[in-house]
């Protein structure tokens, strides 16, 4: 699993109301909720994130409510992965399980800088800058890599049990 994209830096503490507002948890479309991803923060930010995309920050990302819609918005968007320094469990959880791969590092968010393209490895535990610097970070462990390369705790179940609802 390896990801490749520009960089978009954020803060510590962007809690879930500041990736997807409250107002907006009404519509179930993760196209739509894209729409207004990061929108308080990056004025018409969905206009201009571009597919595979990648974002770097800082410590307690997605803390605040365990709403779903936040990493989901962020997917539908076209972002790649997230890299914080760290996450809040919840939402750390809610990404994997849509697919959304997101990767705790103590240095990314220090050295890595705005725009600049990063190449992402989960299995072999790296990221890599522009100037081939590589940061080592956790392997995933195989069922969360499984659970990603399927798309989501929902496809995996389907891919291992079968459903009667395809």
């Amino acid at each position: 699993m390896i990801f490749k994209g520009r960089v978009w830096l954020f803060g510590d503490n962007i809690d879930t109301d500041l990736i997807i507002p409250g107002k907006y948890l009404v519509i179930t479309d993760p196209k739509e909720l894209a729409k207004h991803v990061f929108e308080n923060i990056i004025e018409s930010f969905y206009t201009k994130v571009k597919p595979g995309d990648i974002i770097v920050a800082g410590k307690n990302f997605g803390c605040g409510s365990s709403r779903e819609h936040a990493p989901l918005a962020i997917k539908a968007a076209g972002i790649s992965a997230v890299i914080a320094k760290s996450f809040a469990r919840i939402f750390f959880r809610n990404a994997i399980n849509i697919g959304l791969p997101v990767i705790i590092s103590d240095k990314a968010r220090d050295v890595i800088k705005e725009n600049e393209v990063i190449l992402i490895d989960l299995e072999n535990g790296y990221i890599e800058r522009e100037n081939g610097e590589r940061l080592m970070i956790e392997k995933y462990p195989k069922f969360l890599l499984e659970i990603l390369k399927d798309g989501g705790l929902l496809q995996t179940l389907k891919r291992k049990f079968g459903s009667d609802n395809d």
